[in-house]
């Protein structure tokens, strides 16, 4: 069967890879544009782009599916097409020009968390279990029915990445079995079943932590916007990355946003009890383990969090 393969990030890359590993004819992948990398902006490939390369397989780099995208992916005439996280919209055009259609592996228990970041969102949430579907691609959002389904746990300590990179894994094993379902003709997609939520983009603004809430919220927050676009503060206006915080119920007399040091942690309040920071990284500075950051300042007594 020849396959179409669309996607762009790293969580990508192991659904391309099952892919060729399963025999799939991969005749073509399409993936975002060169984007800029690191503080020299350097144009990089993206990391789908740069799997396919190494697989020799042509790459489309396209950051809207127009009319020319349409027709050089009709050029290359797949059966089907697979999508993991391309980050792009595909228009009915090119979604009726595989026989088997668009099939698409996405993070979440659909209907549940629609959208650009359903694992982050579903951490934020705190959610007890997540998992991924494969779906057959429509013109609505992540609307169409399901071919299959895999559940995971959200840990207490799981990181949006930690969780993406595990999904990542064992749905590029679910894409593969979805398409061989389809091309031996065993494949049986379902309606969608439950309530929709909905998992827009994250912004950096979902990243600021808010003390006033309570400790276990601004944990789940700080997970969910772990690697990106990460948690933050503001210090003196300036803003101050955060890694993911460890809650500390034992200590409940530090007002919201407040620092103390408790021994070699260093405690911030919040709107129930305390968390305890792990790194933390000043205005134009590296990141640091909290208590070196603490020794490097005065006093803590007049340090506020906004």
């Amino acid at each position: 069967m020849r396959v179409l393969f669309a996607g762009t990030p790293a969580v990508a890359v192991p659904s391309l890879d099952a892919l060729v590993q399963a025999g799939f004819d991969v005749v073509a992948v399409l993936t975002r544009p060169d984007a800029p990398v690191g503080r020299k902006r350097v144009l990089t490939p993206s990391p789908v782009a740069q799997r396919a390369a190494e697989l020799g397989i042509d790459v489309i780099r396209a950051a809207k599916v127009d009319a020319d995208v349409t027709a050089r992916i009709a050029a290359v005439s797949p059966d089907v097409a697979a999508i993991v996280a391309y980050g792009g919209l595909i228009p009915p055009a090119a979604l009726d020009i595989p026989r088997h259609g668009w099939i698409n592996l996405h993070f979440s228990l659909l209907p549940a968390w629609r959208g650009a970041a359903p694992v982050q969102r579903a951490v934020i949430a705190g959610d007890d279990v997540t998992g991924a579907v494969t779906f057959q691609l429509e013109a609505g959002l992540d609307t169409g029915p399901v071919f299959g389904t895999l559940t995971e746990s959200v840990g207490p300590e799981d990181t949006a990445g930690r969780l993406l990179e595990r999904l990542s894994h064992s749905g590029a094993v679910l894409l593969a079995q979805t398409l061989s379902a389809v091309d031996t003709g065993k494949a049986a997609a379902q309606p969608q079943q439950g309530d929709v939520t909905l998992a827009p983009k994250l912004t950096l603004d979902d990243g600021r932590l808010d003390w006033h809430q309570p400790a276990l919220a601004i944990g789940r927050r700080a997970r969910g916007v772990t690697p990106e676009p990460g948690a933050w503060t503001t210090l003196d206006g300036q803003r101050v990355k955060l890694e993911p915080v460890r809650l500390r119920p034992d200590a409940t007399d530090v007002a919201p946003g407040a620092l103390v040091l408790d021994g070699k942690s260093v405690l911030v309040g919040t709107g129930s009890h305390a968390v305890e920071l792990t790194r933390i990284q000043p205005a134009g500075k590296k990141m640091m383990a909290a208590a070196d950051w603490a020794r490097g300042m005065a006093s803590l007594e007049s340090v506020v969090f906004e």
